[in-house]
């Protein structure tokens, strides 16, 4: 069977699956508003099937999401029923998990024996005070700490550490984090923060860019950069004495959509073929409608032939996307 691959010869082989809506946190940089869930979760039986299909098209890599995902009942199980599945090649899918790391201490290991492999934490400061400001939700730092050690003990290396950055409001964490990914052995991923909260007041001042973090974080110990796979969304750097890893996701100062190899799918079970798609695709309706294996498998592929080249932040043209980060998935 041919590669899943899009009209700009991109081949697809990353999915990420939000299996809930719902989050337990309300950063203000993400869930700016109070409207809380908007869509509906699928039964697990429905996202099996969609990872099924999708892996014999040959998704490689499945990353479960949300909102929050491990707010879902039964998603240990789930992974343990993913991790039976198989790619197009006959190989086990790489399964991760991207969490706000709450509830992450009780889970982590049941996690690793159900089949999980790895698990990136979304976190903004490494001050409590400012951690909580920052979500909204008292005394959460020290859980998603703990969550963070207890994924190191159960084996879900490497551990990741997602943090958006916003000018004026978390800048000065460059540091802090660069101490903490070196003190708790974790790799650390900076974004730059993306036109997708919830108000749609992003404007390009409030972007804290590669070049700047970069620059920040060299006035605490030089960086040397390592070599990355093309597929990867972030440029990567290590310490120059070797201890500790952090990378930057810079999808507004340095695009790397050439290389994209993602694909989406929305808790309610529609195709979005990138973070900044204007619609939507489906394929929850097929499967109600009785589509056949085959049936859905023609779908994806003419989805993923409308796969955009690039997005268009900061440009006269943009258009904001359909959904906002929280309704996607991360």
């Amino acid at each position: 069977m041919a590669a899943l691959t899009d009209k700009f010869a991109r081949p697809i082989t990353d999915l990420r699956i939000a299996i809930t809506d719902h989050c337990n946190y309300k950063c203000v940089y993400c869930r700016t508003g109070n409207d809380g869930a908007l869509y509906s979760d699928l039964p697990f039986a429905d996202y099996l099937r969609m990872a099924r299909v999708f892996a014999g098209l040959g998704i490689k890599k499945v990353r479960l999401t949300g909102g929050e995902p491990l707010l879902r009942k039964g998603v240990v199980e789930f992974v343990r029923n993913l991790a039976q599945l198989r790619s197009a090649d006959g190989e086990p899918l790489e399964l991760a998990l991207t969490t706000n790391g709450h509830l992450l201490a009780e889970m982590a290991q049941p996690l690793k024996d159900a089949g999980l492999k790895r698990v990136t934490v979304s976190m903004d400061a490494v001050d409590p005070d400012r951690f909580a400001r920052i979500t909204r939700v008292p005394n959460g730092y020290d859980r998603v700490r703990a969550g963070i050690r207890a994924a190191k003990r159960a084996g879900l290396e490497p551990v990741k550490i997602n943090c958006v950055l916003l000018r004026g409001f978390n800048e000065d964490q460059v540091v802090p984090f660069g101490m903490f990914a070196r003190e708790e052995d974790v790799v650390l991923r900076f974004i730059e923060f993306m036109p997708l909260e919830e108000d749609r007041v992003w404007s390009p001042d409030v972007v804290v860019t590669l070049d700047e973090i970069l620059k920040r974080m060299a006035e605490y110990r030089p960086l040397v950069e390592i070599p990355h796979q093309r597929s990867e969304t972030a440029r990567r750097y290590r310490f120059d004495d070797g201890a500790g890893e952090i990378g930057i996701i810079a999808p507004v100062s340095h695009p790397f959509c050439g290389q994209c190899s993602r694909i989406r799918l929305t808790s309610d079970g529609k195709i979005r073929t990138c973070l900044f798609s204007v619609w939507d695709h489906d394929l929850y309706a097929q499967m109600r409608r009785g589509a056949s294996d085959s049936e859905l498998e023609d779908f994806i592929r003419n989805v993923v032939l409308r796969k955009e080249e690039r997005h268009h932040i900061g440009e006269a043209d943009f258009v904001p996307a359909s959904r906002t980060m929280v309704h996607i998935g991360g």
